[in-house]
């Protein structure tokens, strides 16, 4: 696998130099400036390429590799009054990406909130700090804080009997940094919320089921796929995550039977998998090397981290913290050999993207880490010692079967 690193851009406190060091031969970056459903001008393209890249005349030695993520809107997903125009800028985004050289592009369908954490450093027994998801803080948020109408009716009466025992005791400083952490504390998502703009923007999906984002994204990708095909591009829909609905919102890509279905719907080359072992990994009934074995020639772009579940668990949700890359529940070892396996059946079968860009997701904040500006979930030396754990399983891999 080609080993990459995720860089936002020059806002991110970890430098191009920096990376270099890290022993990484690909970057994964994106135009988060850019507002969703705005087309990414070749300018600014080329802009991030030559910050990633560097010049002729002193390159850095580093690649863009990997597009993460070309933002789906709200309007695309819910089939809005701005559909048509979205995604014919999302087309000609597709071609600007291409015609700059890069091939992979990741996105997600996740409704209205991307990506979903309570707490943005949760303390460790080590001294670090983890990322954590909380069912009782989110049932906190959302029923005493959102104050979503019907919420109480999605949590078991245990769950809501915790969750209005924390909100009493819950200062005003811990409330704001919790709507904060799920709204809008994220690196990478692709648009920030106040509570009442989410509870402005749930009322779109009122009459919308979960077969019905499921057929959004069907058509979505009917329409985009074919100038995918065209420039050669590959494109990899990311997990929910967590792979369970919030906040009321159906999900629709949290299992390996939702990937089954979205990549059979329009069987194209340029329709995959961005494979992530944190996301789908808070699943019990996940099994990684299954998914591989069975999914694998989908799979365009793998995100490799870990994640443990905890108490409290209501039906399939759970709590959970972000672990070790080789310390969660997710048999990392087994998993990366299953992906190296499925490298190797594609160089026998001749195909040209045989090599899978992986990227060691998230990490603890460890050591000189808790000593300088980090975006949440993306410290230097945490993913840094990730990777070296996830290159010596490669290292193995190769010693073993050549």
């Amino acid at each position: 696998m080609k080993e990459t690193w995720r860089w936002f851009g020059p806002t991110d406190e970890i430098s191009i130099n920096e990376i270099r060091q890290t022993g990484s031969a690909g970057v994964v970056s994106a135009l988060h400036h850019i507002p969703n459903g705005a087309v990414w001008p070749v300018s600014a393209i080329e802009l991030r390429k030559r910050d990633i890249e560097g010049t002729r005349e002193n390159p850095t030695g580093l690649t863009w590799d990997v597009v993460e993520s070309l933002p789906v809107s709200e309007a695309i997903k819910t089939k809005g009054a701005d559909r048509a125009t979205h995604i014919e800028a999302y087309k000609e985004s597709l071609r600007n990406l291409a015609a700059c050289g890069i091939q992979v592009i990741c996105y997600n369908f996740m409704p209205v909130i991307d990506w979903t954490r309570t707490n943005l450093a949760s303390a460790l027994p080590h001294g670090g700090t983890a990322m954590q998801f909380d069912l009782i803080d989110f049932a906190t948020f959302d029923i005493h804080l959102l104050k979503r109408e019907k919420a109480q009716a999605d949590y078991s009466d245990a769950l809501q009997a915790q969750a209005l025992t924390r909100f009493s005791s819950m200062g005003n400083t811990r409330k704001k940094e919790l709507v904060h952490n799920i709204l809008a504390g994220l690196p990478g998502s692709e648009e920030h919320w106040t509570t009442s703009d989410i509870l402005d923007c749930l009322k779109t999906y009122d009459d919308i089921s979960r077969a019905d984002l499921q057929q959004n994204l069907i058509d979505f990708l009917a329409e985009i796929l074919p100038t995918a095909e065209e420039h050669g591009l590959r494109l990899c829909c990311h997990p929910d995550d967590p792979p369970f609905p919030l906040l009321g919102l159906p999900r629709v890509m949290s299992t390996q039977e939702d990937y089954a279905k979205i990549t059979s719907a329009i069987d194209s080359p340029a329709n995959g998998i961005t494979f992530c072992t944190g996301s789908l990994g808070v699943d019990p009934a996940f099994d990684p090397v299954d998914f591989i074995k069975t999914l694998g020639p989908k799979i365009h772009f793998a995100h490799l981290r870990n994640t443990k579940s905890h108490a409290p668990h209501d039906g399939n949700r759970t709590s959970f913290f972000e672990a070790d890359h080789l310390g969660g529940d997710t048999d990392m070892a087994a998993t990366v050999f299953a992906l190296m396996d499925e490298e190797k059946r594609r160089r026998s079968a001749g195909r040209t993207d045989a090599e899978i860009p992986m990227r060691p997701d998230h990490g603890q904040a460890i050591l000189a880490d808790l000593d300088r500006p980090m975006m949440p979930g993306y410290p230097l030396i945490g993913r840094m010692k990730g990777l070296a754990e996830l290159r010596g399983i490669m290292a193995t891999h190769r010693h073993i079967n050549g």
